[in-house]
């Protein structure tokens, strides 16, 4: 069974900073690359941040570059996203899935979503 438990979201104020983490079943956990995204209301679900398996690359989309880091912790199965320099915008759900890699580069998410856990950033 896939499984997928995201935690560490909450309430913050602009300018915070928290750790969301992502729990991963061995088989997910072991996929190419893994990765965050998120989800505000009445939006789309949109590409936060990856990191790959194998040499640990990362990426970010433009919109957090710079205020978030996404990590991995291979003997807990866990992958992380510290957001520091949080902004309203940055209210959302917050998921974590396995990605597939295609030509290198982290494509698209492959499998079952977690629940999410939700970030909220107040003025």
């Amino acid at each position: 069974q896939v499984q997928l438990v995201e935690s560490g979201g909450g309430l913050v104020q602009a300018g915070g900073s928290l750790r969301v983490s992502c729990a991963a079943s061995g088989r997910t956990f072991n996929s190419d690359a893994m990765g965050w995204f998120r989800q505000a209301p009445g939006k789309e679900r949109e590409f936060v941040a990856a990191i790959k398996r194998i040499g640990g690359r990362t990426y970010y989309a433009d919109s957090v570059k710079g205020r978030f880091t996404i990590s991995r912790d291979n003997a807990k199965n866990t992958v992380y996203l510290q957001m520091n320099s949080l902004k309203p915008e940055d209210t959302a759900v917050y998921y974590c899935a396995a990605m597939r890699v295609v030509a290198g580069t982290p494509s698209s998410p492959i499998g079952s979503w977690g629940q999410g856990t939700q970030v909220t950033v107040s003025l």
